[in-house]
């Protein structure tokens, strides 16, 4: 698979193959959303993107992360967004990483966007496609977030080898900056941080599909693809 990784600022050309990943927190909660039965999340540039898109088409919800803010109907948590009612809902999602990932490469042939929840199934659809060279966008930290860094390598690991033991990739993603700053933050008692967001952004391989995004007219948009099992 020829893997590569590399940080938002090192994208520079556009890849034959992307996946982007955001752990702590967006394609955690991306993913729970499709399983709370969103039809698709179309990824905004900006908050006043988002905000345009929402008021532009009736019945879209839009996302950010943060706090809770005026014209937006949930935050970027998973643990927030894990009850709410999404049935045949298209969400706008505008966070810090992994969506400005995303629309970095949403140029290229094939884009997926994942985090430890798809990470089997995003292997799974990567190995049925057979893609060849592959770019991990690691959007945290400028490319360092250990978060995101280990659930690239458990990917491309279950491309390669197919079953591969998931905790020591979750064992550093516990330890991460990422994890320890949610942490302080619901100490704090900050808005938009939910007591089980760790923990659900550390649940491998909980969904059976992978998420695509793909340009459809002048917005990127994501969708789920249930992948069958190995």
């Amino acid at each position: 698979m020829n893997p590569r990784f590399v940080g938002i600022p090192e994208v520079t050309e556009v890849p034959s193959v992307a996946v982007v990943i955001d752990v702590m927190r967006a394609f955690t909660v991306a993913a729970w959303a499709f399983a709370r039965g969103a039809e698709r999340i179309v990824l905004a540039s900006s908050e006043s993107e988002a905000l345009e898109l929402k008021e532009g088409h009736s019945g879209w919800l839009a996302l950010k992360d943060g706090a809770p803010a005026a014209g937006f109907d949930a935050v970027n948590s998973p643990g927030l967004i894990t009850s709410a009612a999404l049935a045949g809902r298209t969400v706008v999602q505008k966070t810090t990483a992994g969506t400005v990932g995303a629309l970095a490469v949403a140029d290229a042939p094939l884009v997926l966007c994942a985090s430890f929840v798809v990470a089997s199934a995003t292997a799974r659809f990567l190995r049925a496609e057979g893609a060849g060279p592959v770019t991990f966008v690691v959007t945290g930290e400028d490319g360092r977030a250990d978060e995101d860094l280990a659930c690239a390598e458990y990917i491309g690991q279950r491309v390669a080898l197919g079953d591969v033991e998931a905790a020591p990739y979750l064992h550093r993603a516990r330890a991460s900056r990422a994890a320890a700053d949610l942490a302080d933050g619901l100490r704090r008692g900050y808005q938009g941080v939910h007591p089980d967001d760790v923990e659900l952004c550390l649940e491998p391989d909980r969904f059976s599909f992978a998420m695509v995004a793909r340009r459809e007219e002048a917005i990127t948009v994501l969708r789920p693809v249930e992948v069958s099992g190995d």
